[in-house]
């Protein structure tokens, strides 16, 4: 662990986050995304991270944010069960970060500002999309395309109510490195509850 390491393990991600957005050569941000439903059932994909809340944000709020169509599989297991995990995996760093949290939806203000930030074509791109839903063809898709791109061809392309995001407010942070002959490196950042304050500790490899 870096010796800029803090009682913080946000601090600590951001620096090593800013170290794999200089070094890692392919999608940085990406981090695998696991939910369950409400009967159990797991589920794990990709998801790009779209932020990490600072330390002047109040402690029972502070996490790590993406964002997704509402009508989602992700989405719909995140209702039903608002818990989940990412795991970040920074091969050129040989660096490994697992979060486990609480999920809350994101405020409308701060979903509205991130929608409008997005490339026009990503916006046309969540009005056109019926995420995890079944698609008859390519040329289906096109169409909705299309159809949305001459909606909303000339002004701001409003968010739609079905897109936002949520925040992982963590409970559970490690922060894994690599070291030789599998003798690698393991802290843990833990607390019982979001407004709770962290303790620390190693573990084994």
């Amino acid at each position: 662990m870096d010796k800029k390491t803090t009682p913080d393990p946000l601090l600590n991600f951001e620096d090593w986050f800013s170290a794999a957005r200089a070094q890692e050569p392919d999608v940085p941000d990406a981090a695998a995304l696991a939910t369950s439903s409400a009967d159990g059932w797991p589920n794990v994909r990709m998801v790009l991270l779209k932020g990490v809340d600072g330390p002047e944000e109040p402690a029972t709020g502070r996490g790590f944010l993406f964002y997704t169509n509402l009508d989602s599989v992700k989405a719909h297991e995140l209702t039903e069960n608002p818990r989940a995990a990412l795991c970040f995996h920074w091969k050129s760093l040989k660096r490994q970060v697992r979060v486990t949290g609480e999920v809350r939806p994101v405020a409308v203000a701060e979903a509205d500002a991130y929608f409008a930030s997005r490339p026009k074509q990503s916006q046309i791109g969540a009005w056109a999309s019926h995420q995890s839903h079944p698609l008859t063809s390519r040329l289906e898709l096109e169409r909705r395309v299309a159809k949305f791109a001459a909606r909303f061809a000339i002004g701001a392309t409003p968010r739609p109510d079905f897109w936002s995001g949520f925040r992982l407010v963590p409970l559970r942070i490690e922060f894994w490195e690599n070291r030789p002959f599998r003798l690698h490196e393991r802290r843990v950042f833990t607390r019982t509850a979001p407004d709770r304050e962290w303790e620390t500790g190693q573990l084994y490899p």
